[in-house]
């Protein structure tokens, strides 16, 4: 029997075959347990969650669209329980194993999707990215990972999270086929997009741990990225609590009535986040929204509209985190992560990892965001790049 990882949900695999041809014609694809496939309970990593459901009415719009194209659905991948985690832990489910890391963690929440391209279980999966649930296991398990421009997929049968914040992204372990299925994903039909000029994020840079920067600043260079600046301009922590606290608050809208009622069982690590919500005052709301306002007009009128332009900083702090990693190296972690991600979340901008470097051997993302709508740009260089890569 092929080991898989502990990619897929146990209890049996969800297979169903394609619906049409096209782009996608012969590919295998997997999605991540937040999103919708008819006839089967969207568990969301967590029992009393797929307790209180009923099976999928529909696929959701982006299952569709992949089955449209040609693709067959070859399973149903574990998730961070309710999306709420970057590590890739489920305490129900299981850890999905890391097979480009033995012995570290593969990311979350879209760790089941990650592991499964990266063990080629699948050609494509189907994640979700709220604060970098695509970007992060993308970088830990050594595959491309996309994150689109809000609302460019639609959200339809994906369990909310925060909703300002969730996209749908997807992975693949190529270059080529990422911008295949993101073409279908994305409705594309248009001619091929412009090359963009790339730009350094320094500080975002910096903030890479001392063996990753090592190797993510040469190859930004080579890669043509020769001019750069400081996106947090001094102040990264403000980037991680306006992340923190207008998610959180997003997150007791969404998902605050359903644990009142129902006072689900999450795993220890995962329900100190949720009871952590309550603590979050409107006044703080209200201050980190005009925050997050200004700075979403500033990064807008950092894009010139003369030429297309992209910048380059890491997909996370470092390689995959030990899965014996301490609390207080989770910590900082999460410290360096969240605001990493919040550049492009805060935004709505795409932004797209690319596996091009490791570090002690260990896979590390280099990434791109660009500005609103060039998801195909994104996806071109990530195709134009395609060439062998740890």
């Amino acid at each position: 029997m092929t080991d898989d990882h502990g990619a897929f949900v146990p209890g049996g695999r969800v297979s169903r075959g394609p619906t049409g041809s096209g782009a996608l014609d012969g590919l295998r694809f997997a999605v991540k347990d937040l999103i919708d496939v008819e006839g089967v309970v969207t568990s969301g990593g967590n029992p009393d969650w797929a307790a209180s459901q009923q099976p999928a009415r529909a696929d959701a719009p982006a299952v569709r669209a992949l089955r449209a194209a040609g693709a067959s659905l070859v399973g149903k991948t574990v998730t961070d329980e309710l999306a709420f985690s970057l590590e890739g832990e489920n305490h129900h489910h299981g850890t999905p194993r890391n097979p480009r890391a033995p012995g570290r963690l593969p990311g979350g929440s879209s760790s089941g999707s990650a592991v499964a391209v990266a063990a080629g279980l699948a050609d494509v999966a189907l994640g979700t990215d709220t604060g970098g649930s695509v970007r992060v296991p993308a970088s830990f398990c050594g595959v491309f990972g996309f994150r689109p421009t809000h609302g460019r997929v639609p959200l339809d049968g994906v369990v909310p999270f925060a909703p300002s914040f969730d996209t749908v992204g997807w992975f693949a372990a190529t270059g080529e086929v990422l911008q295949r299925a993101g073409r279908v994903l994305l409705g594309s039909t248009g001619p091929a997009a412009s090359p963009l000029r790339l730009v350094r994020l320094d500080d975002a840079l910096a903030a890479a741990d001392p063996g990753s920067r090592t190797r993510l600043v040469p190859l930004a260079r080579a890669l043509g990225a020769l001019d750069g600046f400081d996106v947090f301009e001094g102040d990264r922590a403000s980037w991680l609590r306006a992340y923190q606290v207008l998610q959180g608050a997003e997150i007791r809208e969404t998902l605050g009535g359903w644990i009142a009622e129902r006072r689900p069982r999450f795993g220890p690590s995962i329900a100190p986040r949720f009871h952590g919500l309550a603590g979050i005052s409107a006044a703080e709301v209200d201050t980190w929204r005009a925050w997050r306002a200004a700075q979403v007009h500033r990064l807008h009128a950092l894009f010139p509209a003369d030429r297309p332009t992209a910048w380059v900083l890491p997909s996370a702090p470092g390689a995959a985190l030990r899965r014996t990693a301490s609390p207080d190296d989770r910590g900082r972690f999460y410290d360096v992560a969240l605001a990493l991600g919040a550049i492009a979340g805060h935004a709505g901008l795409p932004q797209v990892s690319l596996p091009l470097a490791t570090s002690d051997g260990l896979p590390i993302g280099l990434s791109v965001i660009g500005p609103p709508g060039s998801d195909e740009a994104l996806l071109a260089l990530a195709a134009g790049l395609d060439t062998d890569h740890p």
